[in-house]
């Protein structure tokens, strides 16, 4: 049975690090980091995802600005508060909870916050700069991914990886952070020509393409490390939803690494929602100093 990668315990050490990284820069008379969450609308599983920040932000130390607006918020309403909290001095991060309401430009907000506050990693000039390899604040998700990577492999140079999904949230980002740690990429999606065959070559897999148990058993090969960033509902036999990822987990148990679903790759994306916080407000406070 191949090794379970607990992203609960990984993400855990992360919120320690980025905790002791807070009360440094207390300690040596910096503004506490500052992360400011807006939420337009009531949609259920944004509010519970917004709740779990806020929490999590409270446990590494860094303040929290909720921002909670009515579904009938206009677009020019949301840019204006966006353009306030890229103005102010206590916010060093900025995140604009997805999706939004029909009648607002979803791109247009996203690209309104400032990219040294984009501690999602969405603007495109951070995508730009990963893109370039010259900085930026990296997408949440792929940069846990590639954290839970390297607790298992962490000298993933020469290794074979495929991403299967090309979103600009996930699949793009991760497949540019795997080829500047000296992976050689693949980027597939489900309309490949013959995927099951280039999944077989693949020494890493990461699966974030949105399907319920599309990775199968007979295309992971023995040995490979299996990355499932999908989170499906599904109802099981006995009519109840559960959770299940995009790889049908119970048939890769022969890979040498695997991440559960619940329990892999979500804890790791608020984990490093934080993170990129933190190191936004280490990045002002030493453009500041110069």
């Amino acid at each position: 049975m191949g090794e379970i990668i607990d992203g609960r315990a990984i993400a855990r050490e992360l919120e320690e690090q980025t905790k002791a990284e807070v009360d440094a820069l207390v300690a040596a008379g910096q503004t506490r980091p500052g992360l400011a969450v807006i939420l337009v609308g009531d949609d259920p599983a944004s509010d519970v995802y917004v709740s779990h920040k806020v929490k999590a932000s409270a446990r590494v130390g860094v303040r929290s600005f909720e921002n909670r607006l009515p579904a009938s918020t206009s677009q020019d309403e949301l840019l204006a508060l966006i353009a306030r909290l890229n103005a102010d001095d206590a916010v060093n991060g900025i995140l604009c909870q997805v999706p939004l309401p029909k009648h607002i430009d979803e791109r247009l907000v996203l690209e309104a916050i400032d990219p040294d506050k984009d501690v999602d990693g969405f603007h495109p000039m951070n995508a730009g700069r990963l893109m370039t390899g010259t900085g930026g604040i990296p997408a949440c998700t792929p940069l846990g991914i590639m954290k839970l990577l390297a607790s298992v492999e962490p000298n993933p140079e020469g290794l074979d990886a495929l991403v299967i999904g090309r979103s600009n949230i996930v699949g793009k980002p991760v497949a540019l952070m795997l080829l500047s740690v000296g992976c050689t990429v693949t980027i597939a999606h489900s309309k490949t020509r013959d995927l099951p065959g280039v999944a077989r070559r693949a020494d890493v897999i990461v699966a974030a393409v949105g399907i319920p148990r599309f990775v199968k058993g007979e295309w992971v090969k023995p040995g490979a490390i299996v990355i499932d960033v999908g989170i499906n509902r599904i109802k099981g036999e006995d009519g109840k939803e559960r959770l299940v990822g995009d790889v049908a987990y119970d048939e890769v148990q022969h890979a040498k690494a695997v991440t559960p679903v619940p329990g892999g790759v979500g804890p790791m994306t608020i984990a490093c929602l934080l993170h990129n916080t933190v190191q936004a407000a280490k990045a002002k406070a030493e453009r500041k100093a110069n």
